[in-house]
């Protein structure tokens, strides 16, 4: 019986951090979607801007790859919209927390290439996909 309380009790802590763990990683996409909604909300020309369709093409890739090179073009377009940094912050985060395999920058093929406008529209899915626990595939 005095082996059980020690037990419960670290099964109880255990499960706290794992949830906290996942609050917070749902933190880090609801706050990047909410940055999202807001730089969709401004139009501005570099929005056609051509950058590389990571959403498209290879749908071998599985969601952290996925992730890791939208983490990429985020990078790479952050002189257009000054909320891409913090949307790069929080998908490096990610990234980081989930798998030591990605780490940003990953490398993106060159090949489709999409609008920046129409990559964040993909990015805002996808991440709203991931929030309510479904795959981006």
């Amino acid at each position: 019986m005095s082996i059980l309380v020690p037990l419960l009790l670290t099964l109880l802590v255990l499960s706290g951090c794992h949830m906290a763990a996942v609050l917070h990683t749902s933190n880090f996409l609801k706050e990047s979607i909410r940055l999202l909604d807001e730089i969709l909300e401004a139009k501005v020309p570099c929005d056609k801007m051509n950058v590389t369709n990571v959403f498209a093409g290879n749908k071998q890739d599985n969601d952290l790859e996925t992730l890791c090179k939208a983490t990429t073009v985020t990078w790479e377009g952050r002189s257009c919209h000054r909320h891409l940094e913090g949307i790069y912050l929080n998908l490096l985060s990610l990234l980081r927390r989930k798998s030591r395999a990605y780490q940003a920058p990953c490398p993106v093929a060159g090949g489709s290439t999409t609008s920046l406008g129409d990559f964040l529209l993909d990015l805002h899915r996808a991440l709203q996909r991931l929030v309510k626990g479904q795959s981006l595939k």
